[in-house]
């Protein structure tokens, strides 16, 4: 049945939908199967993601017709199709009257993705007009929190030096603990990895009590405070909410220094605002774990790790993994530092919408999946900053001369690259950095070659 009399209108002028802010708008690469009309396609779509079915039904009244979903822009080349949603149609909480990510992805990620005559349709941008953005949450903490924790300005303070503790798996809460002191003794930031919880042969109490033993004692040797993001994640509300609190009980005078972890694309929306309502104090890590399925390029149904991002921050994760941009093992690329410019400024240019967030706090780009210290001069320059939390597990346990070392090589990196040295002569002066190029030297060779030849003469 061709909808498009009712679910189209393509004299709709997209900056006006802007200027008057009654709609959330979302852009998709759509195709529709063989032999369909590329706009009935995309109106079928449109009713399914709103007031629509593939029949008329007798309940149909013009209120009903006001609030449907409206295809305003196709390009069958480009396979490009636009849809405006009535703010109306958006669920609403009971008790505050707030809007709810989980509503946003039924309704736009929802029966469409599984339709007959729909070869795929992937979002790839949305738009949230002011009224929607002041109806989420938004991040209650960011980076800045954490910089003066850490005792520094909390404006452009630059890189944090984190890791995450391998293996992922397998090591009990003593060597767990051991392994966090160790790293802290050159770093600031440690991560649970996602899978890590309280399995068997790690008992969550008996860990954690070890872990904040180990945050204690290097903070009295090096006299700088450190950070701990732990994994909360839970299929239960009350199950995230006993393991944050142990945490906080545990932590007590430090549990400032204690950030939450959550696998925001596995645990789902309900997960992030669980932690981000309840614990508004702590840091909101959100891991994507699983995003993959989705947003890969290899994927044409879904959503892109750019909108995943874009969400996160509506919903108000602290800081959230943002891939590394073709400078780690992920996938991605140099190109996808639109995704960390959208969530960490208050106006940024998306793949096609330009957002304004009105003023509500940043998400922190957390970078994270193969990096050591010397593939960050490359990162920072493709950046433009260093203005983030990198995890990298390998770089730091992978350090010849161990994890403490490691971490000083991330932050000498860090440095080197700030004042625009040279990052084969950086490490004629800085021993850990040096070590790294000894340490990773495939890296090494590939984006340093000649570097054996030059740190030797410097060393004769």
């Amino acid at each position: 049945m061709d909808q498009s009399n009712r679910y189209a209108n393509l004299s709709l002028a997209e900056a006006e939908l802007i200027a008057a802010g009654k709609h959330i708008l979302c852009a998709y690469q759509m195709r529709p199967k063989p032999g369909q009309s590329y706009l009935a396609a995309a109106a079928h779509f449109a009713a399914e993601s709103s007031t629509g079915t593939n029949v008329e039904v007798s309940t149909t009244d013009d209120f009903t017709k006001g609030v449907d979903a409206l295809v305003y822009a196709i390009d069958e080349t480009s396979e490009e199709m636009r849809i405006a949603y009535p703010l109306e149609l958006f669920d609403r909480n009971v008790i505050d009257g707030r809007m709810m990510m989980v509503s946003f992805l039924t309704l736009t990620i929802g029966n469409n993705q599984g339709m007959g005559d729909i070869e795929y349709a992937k979002m790839v941008d949305f738009w949230v007009p002011p009224e929607a953005i002041r109806q989420f949450d938004g991040p209650a903490m960011n980076i800045a929190e954490l910089w003066r924790i850490l005792g520094r300005p909390a404006n452009d303070s630059g890189f944090i030096a984190g890791t995450i503790i391998k293996p992922k798996l397998g090591l009990r809460p003593e060597p767990f603990a051991k392994a966090a002191y160790e790293f802290w003794l050159g770093g600031d930031f440690i991560k649970n990895d996602e899978p890590q919880g309280n399995q068997v042969f790690a008992p969550l109490k008996k860990t954690i009590a070890l872990v904040y033993d180990s945050m204690k004692r290097a903070m009295d040797e090096t006299g700088e405070a450190k950070l701990f993001s732990m994994n909360i994640t839970a299929d239960d509300h009350h199950e995230m909410l006993a393991r944050a609190d142990l945490a906080l009980e545990t932590f007590g005078p430090d549990a400032n220094k204690l950030a939450f972890l959550v696998d925001g694309y596995v645990g789902g929306p309900g997960m992030v605002t669980t932690a981000r309502r309840n614990y508004p104090n702590q840091f909101l890590h959100y891991h994507r774990a699983g995003h993959g399925a989705v947003t890969s390029p290899s994927s044409k149904r879904g959503y892109t790790a750019f909108v995943l991002a874009k969400m996160a921050r509506l919903q108000g994760a602290s800081g959230i993994h943002v891939g590394t941009m073709g400078y780690g093992k992920m996938e991605g690329g140099a190109d996808d530092r639109v995704i960390a410019y959208m969530i960490e400024r208050n106006q940024a240019q998306g793949p096609i919408y330009f957002q304004d967030w009105y003023g509500i706090k940043a998400t922190t780009p957390i970078v994270s999946g193969g990096m050591n210290a010397l593939r960050l001069p490359g990162f920072f320059t493709n950046l433009g900053h260093g203005n983030i939390i990198n995890t990298a597990g390998g770089g730091a346990y992978g350090h010849l001369d161990g994890p403490a070392a490691g971490a000083r090589s991330l932050r000498q990196a860090y440095q080197g690259w700030k004042t625009g040295a040279d990052p084969v002569e950086w490490a004629c002066e800085h021993r850990e950095f040096a070590r790294a190029f000894e340490s990773f030297p495939d890296d090494a060779d590939a984006l340093f070659p000649g570097w054996r030849d030059r740190l030797l003469r410097a060393s004769a």
